[in-house]
């Protein structure tokens, strides 16, 4: 007989969801969610199943969709399918193939919760995959957020079946003779998470034949620790970073007072994509010269005398070298755009977002990019060279915009204009021209 009760109690102790609430159940066809599906049924609730072709184990596949399309029938419940191309996926992301099946099947459980109107999805996770998990995390490294392992709710995707071993699944599922398919793919070492749980976990289980109530009472432990960390963190954060504009400016001095230092700057900076490596980079160059960047793959870190300056980099603007060939045309740069138009007619206007060339003083291709060290141009107005780095402290362009601007370089090497700000004297337009290079910088709608 089912542990209804407890299941029940899981569920309600968790709120992880209400009792009126259709959930979303993701089922591959083996025991544990198959399992999970006669849960629900034989607790009234709501519910429909999901099941994911990933098209990998040729007829297998087949067998298994067919299997959970007739469960969702037996059940009378609504059923979701869908097929994946995930070799190709993961080929063109570049990802491990159980990286790309975990990212379209979690994008697509989403879809489906939000086009059918579930409230959430409910994933057939137990107790020994919180045990690999955790496990696998350790071996990888992780902050004190890979220790909890699977929490039982996070957003809309829930685990209620976290109060079950494997064992536990395995004797309810022969105790009731509730059918199911076997996914070969489980017995196969290859995966590093199969490792674990067919190697490592049978012998901690030597040691510890209570291994799955140690891990659970460990993890809620863990769970509780990270909220703690989490709060003073929270608090710390409030306290240290400083909004200036988009960016947020951090003291360095309060930086070298953290204590323990490492860790609550990295937790500080874990939101923003910063692994413990950069963070300890940045630690040990927080005497270095100012302008030191260091990056994570959305944000960029620069260290500005006495404060960090965090800033987005979805808002850098140019890639390093964009070529610009002389026709008509608009480039994207991030959250704005340069284009370039023609007139045969001179003419001037006084608009920093515009430059107005000599056309036929230009080299091309020219070049769009960012600072450089040696840059120098003769300011529109002047006659003598300026230091593009001068001309940056004499318009006090904070530190984190320097990066940001683009440059527009012509095939000669000298610098044509300070995109927004000022183009060079040399090739202003005059008398003589007869032709005008109109650029423009706007942000884009």
């Amino acid at each position: 007989m089912l542990p209804l009760q407890s299941f029940k109690d899981f569920i309600a102790q968790n709120m992880l969801f209400a009792v009126g609430d259709t959930i979303l159940l993701a089922v591959s066809g083996g025991k544990d969610s198959v399992l999970m599906a006669h849960f629900f049924k034989a607790a009234g609730y709501r519910f429909g199943i999901a099941h994911c072709n990933f098209n990998l184990r040729a007829d297998e596949s087949q067998r298994d969709e067919s299997f959970v399309r007739m469960l969702a029938a037996t059940l009378d419940v609504p059923f979701h399918v869908t097929h994946f191309k995930t070799k190709d996926y993961a080929a063109v992301h570049k990802v491990s193939t159980q990286m790309a099946a975990r990212n379209l099947r979690y994008d697509w459980f989403e879809e489906a919760r939000v086009a059918y109107g579930y409230a959430a999805i409910a994933l057939a996770q137990h107790q020994d995959d919180a045990i690999e998990t955790l496990l696998l995390n350790l071996t990888r490294g992780t902050g004190i957020a890979g220790l909890h392992g699977i929490l039982p709710k996070r957003g809309h995707l829930i685990r209620p079946l976290l109060f079950l071993s494997r064992g536990e699944i395995e004797t309810l599922i022969e105790s009731e003779r509730i059918d199911y398919v076997e996914d070969s793919s489980n017995l196969s070492s290859f995966y590093a998470r199969n490792r674990i749980r067919l190697k490592v976990v049978p012998e901690l289980k030597q040691l510890n034949p209570n291994l799955e109530e140690t891990f659970t009472h460990n993890i809620r432990r863990f769970a509780e620790t990270e909220q703690v960390l989490q709060d003073v963190v929270s608090s710390l954060r409030d306290n240290l970073f400083r909004s200036h504009g988009q960016d947020s400016h951090i003291s360095v001095r309060e930086i070298k007072k953290l204590q323990p230092q490492h860790l609550l700057l990295f937790e500080l900076l874990r939101p923003y994509g910063f692994s413990e490596h950069v963070c300890t980079e940045l630690l040990e160059g927080l005497h270095k010269q100012s302008g030191t960047s260091y990056y994570s793959t959305t944000h960029r870190i620069t260290v500005n005398r006495e404060d960090l300056i965090l800033s987005s980099r979805q808002r850098d603007t140019v890639p390093a070298h964009t070529f610009i060939h002389g026709h008509e045309e608009v480039l994207k740069l991030g959250d704005q755009e340069l284009g370039l138009s023609y007139s045969a007619v001179p003419y001037f206007e006084k608009d920093s977002n515009k430059a107005f060339v000599d056309e036929g003083l230009l080299i091309y291709p020219l070049i769009l990019r960012t600072r450089q060290s040696g840059d120098q141009f003769i300011p529109l107005g002047m006659k003598q060279k300026k230091k593009l780095s001068d001309f940056f402290i004499d318009e006090k362009v904070p530190l984190g915009e320097k990066d940001r601007i683009p440059l527009l370089i012509n095939g000669n090497g000298e610098l044509i204009w300070v995109a927004g700000m000022r183009q060079d004297n040399r090739y202003k337009v005059t008398v003589g021209t007869k032709k005008i290079a109109i650029f423009e910088l706007k942000t884009r709608p």
